[in-house]
């Protein structure tokens, strides 16, 4: 169980949370009671098979709290929310924008090239700080051709052209990963992504991020009222969270993949952290899943320099000041979306 940033995480299954007056009781086998109060938290993220009683439920759902069901692996299940609420008339404003193919391209853009902006500084950081001559050449190979992607980004004028440079992109950031790794390398090393389920440690400890950021991503666009369903660069589907998914692009590469790499590179993950299950599928400890929680919170309390606002904030709200700048952008305030590039 961790609380950060106005949310409650309950990561060890099986418990049972139920409501008592303002206070949220948990309750597990063999542990004492833990008593929280529940005006605390804005929203509440369960890993695994946690239990709530409908009295909490009730509660939650009153008071506009959500509440994420996320299973053992990270993948997001399902959500528990109240009445729709929101700005109905930024919601008209981002359906028509949907309408639109110049907007729907030009946001698409910036999120791409905010995803691999970022990416390509991760690649450069890693060759500056690598002690190997071959995998430093590599990196900065691959870093070239990032800048090569970013420049073709700025005249694709097509939206599937914008998703065939994201795609190059990610299979470049994929195939110089194992460059980047300075420990357990057997166990680590990848031959490309793989979800649904990961079949190795390392695509289980970027899947459980990704959904962790999607997670906030998801509830950055809900607090200004946008639909977070309605993406422009991610297609449409019944009960996928395509504008989530857009806006957590440009956050992958910072509060993903440098994570992962710090936990695996400083042992603070390790192979015995991993379990096999029958059909290859590849699943945290409940420990180790509690302490990549802990380090991904802590990551969000880093204060880093946010270039469109001049301001200095915990990483953990840029979402939030995205999320705005995309309202903004939506109800034709801003010429142009600014995704977040990390200095």
């Amino acid at each position: 169980m961790e609380v950060a940033l106005n949310t409650l995480f309950i990561t060890t299954e099986p418990a049972y949370l139920k409501l008592d007056h303002d206070t949220v009781v948990v309750e597990r086998e063999e542990e004492p009671t833990k008593t929280l109060p529940l005006l605390a938290f804005s929203s509440i993220v369960l890993c695994g098979r946690i239990t709530l009683s409908y009295a909490l439920i009730a509660r939650c759902a009153a008071d506009g709290r959500t509440i994420t069901f996320l299973d053992s692996n990270g993948r997001f299940r399902a959500r528990v929310e109240g009445p729709v609420s929101g700005n109905v008339l930024l919601r008209q404003a981002q359906y028509i924008a949907l309408g639109n193919e110049a907007k729907t391209t030009a946001l698409a853009r910036n999120f791409v090239a905010g995803k691999i902006e970022n990416t390509r500084r991760n690649i450069m950081r890693a060759a500056r700080e690598s002690g190997d001559a071959a995998s430093e050449e590599a990196l900065r190979a691959t870093g070239s051709r990032l800048r090569v992607s970013l420049d073709r980004l700025r005249t694709a004028s097509d939206i599937a052209v914008v998703r065939g440079i994201e795609g190059e992109a990610a299979h470049l950031w994929f195939g110089v990963f194992n460059h980047m790794l300075l420990a357990d390398r057997d166990c680590f090393s990848i031959a490309g992504r793989s979800r649904r389920p990961p079949l190795d440690a390392s695509n289980a400890l970027l899947s459980f991020l990704y959904t962790l950021i999607v997670h906030d991503c998801r509830s950055a666009l809900e607090g200004v009222g946008l639909d977070p369903q309605a993406g422009f660069l991610h297609t449409l589907r019944a009960g996928r969270v395509s504008l989530a998914l857009d806006l957590a692009e440009e956050f992958r590469p910072i509060l993903g993949d440098r994570l992962a790499l710090t936990l695996i590179n400083r042992k603070q993950v390790m192979p015995r952290d991993f379990i096999v299950r029958s059909g290859g599928a590849v699943q945290f400890t409940d420990e180790a899943r509690k302490r990549v929680l802990l380090s991904y919170v802590e990551r969000k309390r880093d204060v880093v320099g946010h270039p469109a606002s001049g301001r200095k904030i915990p990483l953990g709200l840029v979402p939030h000041l995205q999320a705005r700048l995309l309202a903004r952008f939506i109800r034709g305030e801003l010429e142009e979306y600014p995704p977040f590039v990390l200095a």
